[in-house]
């Protein structure tokens, strides 16, 4: 017994006073961590509001980017909305399902093709966004938040010509303008309010793991399949219930296309991309507080 106790009395002093000092340092642990939290939120608020007040730089940038990529064509960014008319018409026309008989599934397909295309390009060029700038981020003062607003206005503008081909399609397909299209626009709204988060966390991905590049890209080429981008949920059971019902991006299509095809409130759609939006800006402005500095050490 007494060789027992100087055992246990020879580990609580070699550990501080007790035999689980991990458990007993929990609260100072957890008091360390609250101002870090902190002092990373303060860090990321400060860089976006000194991007905002850049906001002719990345909006500039934007539009010199969109030029740039359409230069010396003859239907210069038209050709977006060739792109958007040509997949629509391949989905629609040409991979016929059982669904191409209802008289909305034109419009099915084009609201859901002008979503997924926004979403999906975004997040599969967000992976590689700070070795793009890497010049930039090496050579300039330049805030952080910049890069990102500057891939959001190009997506955004590249989503404004696809929107310009949504709308005509939706004209022709006997889908007059209605308070229905406000309510669209509301999951819009929330798509682009939650793309600068998604730029973030994905950039902050891709500068971690640079392999994560070619991994998120087909997984994205996939993911159209698992969308309910093209075909109709009725119901089905199998890998199509749960490739409805688990898959965040079919939240994000229902959103915008259930006002104007179902005519009804999407409620539950709009309630989980709020949810994840919220989430995404979360994860986002503790990546941006906390590693805005060490980004120009691993691009």
């Amino acid at each position: 017994m007494r060789c027992h106790m100087s055992i246990e009395t020879a580990i609580r002093q070699g550990l501080g006073g007790s035999l689980w000092p991990a458990k007993d340092n929990a609260p100072k642990q957890q008091i360390a961590i609250l101002p870090a939290m902190i002092a990373a939120l303060n860090g990321a608020f400060d860089d976006i509001s000194k991007a905002m007040k850049l906001h002719r730089v990345w909006v500039a940038l934007a539009h010199e980017d969109i030029g740039d990529q359409h230069r010396r064509t003859t239907l210069g960014p038209l050709w977006m909305l060739v792109n958007y008319f040509a997949f629509v018409g391949t989905f629609v026309f040409v991979f016929v399902t059982k669904d191409a008989s209802n008289p909305s599934y034109i419009a099915y397909v084009a609201i859901g093709m002008l979503v997924w295309f926004y979403l999906s390009e975004t997040i599969t060029v967000s992976v590689s966004l700070f070795q793009r700038e890497a010049s930039f981020i090496q050579g300039t003062t330049l805030p952080l938040f910049v890069y990102v607003m500057r891939l959001t206005m190009q997506s955004v503008i590249r989503a404004g010509y696809s929107l310009a081909g949504c709308v005509l399609i939706l004209l022709l397909s006997g889908y007059g303008i209605d308070t229905n299209w406000l309510l669209s626009l509301l999951g819009l709204l929330l798509i682009v309010l939650a793309t600068p988060a998604f730029v973030m966390v994905f950039a902050f991905l891709g500068a971690f793991f640079p392999d994560s590049e070619f991994i998120v890209g087909n997984m994205m080429r996939v993911g159209m399949f698992l969308t309910p981008v093209f075909w109709v949920y009725s119901g089905q059971e199998g890998i199509q219930k749960y490739a409805y019902h688990w898959n965040p991006f079919t939240y994000f299509l229902e959103g915008v296309r259930e006002p104007i095809t179902a005519g009804i409130f999407p409620t539950h759609a709009l309630a989980v991309t709020g949810y994840i939006c919220i989430g995404a800006w979360a994860i986002a402005l503790l990546l941006l507080g906390r590693y805005r500095k060490h980004v120009v050490f691993l691009i």
